[in-house]
């Protein structure tokens, strides 16, 4: 019985919610191939025919609102990438966060003259 395991069972909406994130996240940046959109489809379609419905049973608003913001994130994807343009961005606690709203900064290490393996960061 080695194959009992095989599949992913949520214990709810969210649970679900938080694996079908975690996947997408993996494959957004990911050169478009048919293969990439047929998977697409199938989570897409997870969320709208098994995922929405039971958020609206466990009768959780916030829940429900993000499920239909995952629908979107998703739709919103594809309709970028079949446009050809780049998808700068992720999904995160069920929202869109962008690449470019994050602060970087540039760090210069230098190392300091001892006989240890501190390091010392110019900002």
């Amino acid at each position: 019985m080695p194959n009992s395991n095989r599949y992913y069972q949520p214990t709810n909406s969210k649970d679900a919610m938080r694996k079908i994130q975690k996947l997408f996240n993996q494959y957004c940046q990911a050169p478009l191939t048919n293969e990439l959109l047929q998977y697409h489809f199938k989570l897409l379609n997870q969320v709208k025919t098994n995922v929405l419905p039971i958020a609206k049973t466990e009768n959780v608003p916030e829940r429900i609102q993000a499920a239909q913001s995952i629908i979107e994130i998703m739709e919103k994807w594809l309709s970028l990438r079949l446009a050809g343009k780049d998808y700068h961005g992720k999904m995160q606690h069920f929202h869109f966060v962008s690449d470019r709203d994050v602060l970087h900064y540039k760090r210069h290490e230098i190392k300091v003259k001892s006989n240890h393996n501190f390091r010392s960061s110019r900002h």
